[in-house]
């Protein structure tokens, strides 16, 4: 998601340079300083400062090491059900969808908590 570390030296370096490429791989979410790559801005703020983005930026949105919702399903299947599964990662609508899934295909009470919502777990 380019948000912090290491990567964000390299593009520092990187994307003023035209005879460059930065390639974003996996799903980049909306916020993040990869969404904006792959949605175009002219300048990226890092540091303090904006850097011209000069470089070729490629998508690769559907190269992910994070299991699809089938391979999520499949998986719960081996768990003993528990009292809720709470769903915390990803798109709201894409975790609304998986929400849905787990109700219907193995019957489980699933919630997707509000953002800064608290849940006590026991």
């Amino acid at each position: 998601m380019a948000t912090g570390g290491r990567v964000l030296h390299h593009l520092h370096r990187l994307l003023p340079d035209p005879r460059n490429a930065v390639v974003i791989v996996g799903f980049a979410a909306a916020g993040t300083r990869a969404r904006d790559l792959v949605d175009g801005v002219p300048a990226l703020k890092m540091f303090g400062e904006y850097i011209p983005v000069r470089a070729e930026v490629a998508d690769v949105p559907y190269f992910s090491a994070y299991a699809d919702a089938g391979q999520i399903i499949d998986w719960l299947r081996g768990a003993p059900p528990p009292h809720t599964t709470y769903l915390v990662h990803g798109e709201e609508s894409a975790a609304a969808t998986l929400r849905d899934r787990i109700d219907h295909e193995l019957g489980w009470t699933s919630v997707v908590p509000k953002p800064g919502e608290a849940v006590l777990v026991r």
